[in-house]
């Protein structure tokens, strides 16, 4: 594909994909189309388990169904598009691109900030159980949610009227895709300094810092069950499951994440597709799979939800 040379900004950009090869296409557009409907199928699952189950009303599953509906959008921004430009349309217009990149940041990050607000409940859970009640009403819970979805908001908000800012007037092909605000900002002819800096700074702080408070509350709970008598056993084993899952889905999540966005933007390559596609796409469908396979409530939810609608079908 040759370089497309403007004289001025450019109107539309050209999203290369995973492979410029035509043989690669069908086969990807059935791999992703395959994963997309697997994510809405098992995130809808969950979210309808935990509304139908009274068991399973509380914080931890009020939360997790917050994660599973963001996951459902967050992915929802991205795999159509992809699924597009595999078999036809690589093109994008200027809005467009920055549209998804507003939403890929903004649900990325609140992504981020539930995933930091569950290990809140589970801190106050295992190592203040007495008082788990209170700290963690109705009220306080709805309110850490707000705060996740409306601060992730604000900074995507940031960074897209920043990178509003910029001038394309050399090249408008995105070796990415996806509309990233890295490989955007390597095709800016005009200077990127403000925008680098809010990254590394603000960006940064956003990204880290709910980083901290899951390292922080993961550090206290593993003290505490460290803690317990090795004849309560159970107890440990119990503690343990409880936050199994939510650490894989943390390591997975952030462990991409940072691989891709903590580095300068001018060492930002191809390579760091993968990365991209473990934390926008494969978490969001491994969510499902790791929550289910490791809690007992959420299965037995799941087989009641089943259960229900095959009787519901079998009456006359």
């Amino acid at each position: 594909m040759e370089r497309v040379n403007q004289t001025s900004s450019v109107s539309e950009f050209i999203l290369l994909g995973l492979s410029s090869r035509p043989e690669d296409q069908k086969p990807l557009f059935s791999l992703f189309l395959t994963i997309y409907l697997v994510t809405i199928t098992g995130n809808l699952l969950i979210i309808l388990a935990i509304r139908s189950d009274p068991q399973l009303q509380t914080p931890m599953y009020f939360f997790l169904t917050f994660l599973s509906f963001t996951d459902i959008c967050f992915t929802t921004t991205i795999v159509p598009r992809m699924l597009v430009n595999f078999l036809s349309h690589k093109t994008i217009s200027y809005a467009g691109c920055l549209t998804q990149m507003y939403f890929i940041y903004a649900l990325g990050n609140t992504d981020s900030c539930l995933l930091a607000v569950m290990a809140f409940d589970r801190y106050v859970a295992i190592c203040d159980p007495f008082h788990y009640v209170t700290i963690m009403s109705h009220h306080r819970c709805a309110l850490m949610v707000a705060l996740s979805c409306s601060l992730p908001h604000l900074h995507s908000l940031l960074h897209t009227l920043l990178l509003n800012q910029l001038t394309f007037c050399d090249s408008n092909i995105i070796h990415h895709f996806l509309c990233d605000i890295s490989p955007l900002m390597k095709l800016s002819c005009s200077s990127t300094f403000v925008n680098e800096t809010v990254m590394m700074t603000e960006g940064s702080f956003i990204l880290v810092t709910p980083f901290l408070c899951i390292a922080f509350s993961y550090i206290r709970i593993l003290t505490v069950v460290l803690k317990i008598p090795s004849a309560a056993a159970a107890g440990k084993r119990k503690a343990f499951s409880t936050c199994g899952s939510h650490v894989t889905v943390v390591t997975l999540f952030y462990g991409s994440i940072f691989y891709v966005y903590l580095q300068p933007v001018s060492s930002y390559t191809v390579r760091d597709h993968m990365a991209t596609i473990v934390y926008t796409v494969l978490t969001s469908t491994l969510n499902p799979f790791i929550y289910c396979l490791r809690n007992k409530d959420l299965k037995q939810g799941l087989r009641k939800l089943v259960g229900s609608r095959k009787l519901q079908a079998a009456s006359p």
